[in-house]
């Protein structure tokens, strides 16, 4: 059977594990651990990607990121495989180093944001990596000890997650360490490693409830949410697929692209891959990125190349090109 589309959006909170092939470890010492931290730090803050709560153990890691100007699949092809090469050449082996598909879940803000933050940074206390509490506070290798203050991260936004717990920074801290440390009594929680009806609605015992009171519920095992929050990121990623699907059939490319682009802002399609910082031609080059990576969901990378510019520039041009197609009401396609 075969494995069902990835969704992911803009905006959206995802909860990521990565595992090991064959439970084996991915770090063998803190210098991996630091490679590993430096390519993700160096990615999140090219692609303006949030990240809230991180945890790396010996042979998995969680990572709670919310979808920036790239696709979290583009983000984690990077980093796996740049880390996967590093660590292979250093260690002298050869074949995978990952599980075969890293575990992505789209996640509801309100109800799990913050169980997921204290779920994160718990596991290397759950796993015995660290030896208790105190020892976790000054760990370095997860986002607990940025949040505490022990260690700045740029790339991780522990400021978003001390504001949940109040203004003044030394309360908010007090706050937030005695909120993760009554989660250890909480024990394993797989309701936040996976998405599906079960989980998100908190076991069978609510679902029978639902059901007696003829309750339509709703599941799926990469969403974490409620039904209706279920149901309306299934609509928008249908919508997303149908729309990919619909361009691809017509044989619509970045050249296609190209040209609808310069017709809406009025220029020549070669001034949009030429260097130049025309205003016309700028709004229409943030377009063509946003569009090419949003809608024909081509990779950072390859459109990169096309307009000869860096990646992280790109990205860039994505978080500013969505800004433009929906303060001037673009579409793609016209109807």
């Amino acid at each position: 059977m075969p494995r069902k589309a990835r969704i992911d959006a803009p905006k959206a909170l995802q909860h990521i594990i990565i595992r090991g092939i064959q439970k084996r470890k991915i770090f063998w010492d803190d210098t991996d651990r630091t490679n590993f931290l430096e390519r993700l730090g160096n990615i999140l803050n090219e692609t303006s990607t949030s990240c809230y709560a991180w945890a790396l153990i010996p042979n998995h890691v969680h990572l709670l990121l919310q979808t920036g100007a790239v696709p979290i699949a583009s983000i984690m092809r990077r980093l796996l495989t740049g880390y996967a090469v590093s660590f292979n050449l250093r260690h002298h082996r050869h074949g995978p180093l990952f599980q075969n598909r890293y575990k992505s879940i789209l996640c509801q803000e309100d109800p799990y944001f913050l169980e997921l933050v204290r779920y994160i940074h718990l596991n290397p206390l759950r796993s015995k990596t660290v030896n208790d509490f105190s020892a976790l506070d000054n760990y370095l290798f997860t986002g607990h000890s940025a949040i505490l203050g022990k260690r700045l991260n740029t790339w991780q936004d522990a400021d978003y997650v001390l504001r949940c717990f109040g203004e003044k920074p030394g309360v908010a801290r007090r706050h937030y360490r005695a909120y993760v440390k009554k989660g250890i009594e909480k024990g394993r929680r797989p309701d936040l490693i996976g998405g599906g009806l079960i989980r998100s609605m908190g076991g069978w015992a609510h679902i029978k409830t639902l059901r007696k009171r003829q309750e339509r519920v709703k599941g799926d095992e990469r969403i974490l949410g409620d039904s209706a929050f279920v149901l309306e990121v299934l609509k928008a990623s249908e919508e997303q697929i149908e729309r990919k699907s619909m361009l691809k059939t017509r044989g619509y490319g970045l050249e296609q692209l190209g040209r609808r682009v310069a017709q809406i802002f009025n220029i020549a399609p070669e001034e949009i891959t030429s260097p130049g910082k025309y205003r016309q031609a700028v709004k229409a080059r943030s377009v063509f990125c946003y569009w090419g990576v949003r809608v024909l969901g081509k990779s950072a990378t390859e459109i990169a190349k096309r307009l000869s510019v860096s990646q992280p520039a790109v990205s860039i041009a994505v978080k500013r090109g969505e800004r433009i197609v929906k303060e001037m009401s673009l579409r793609l396609i016209e109807n």
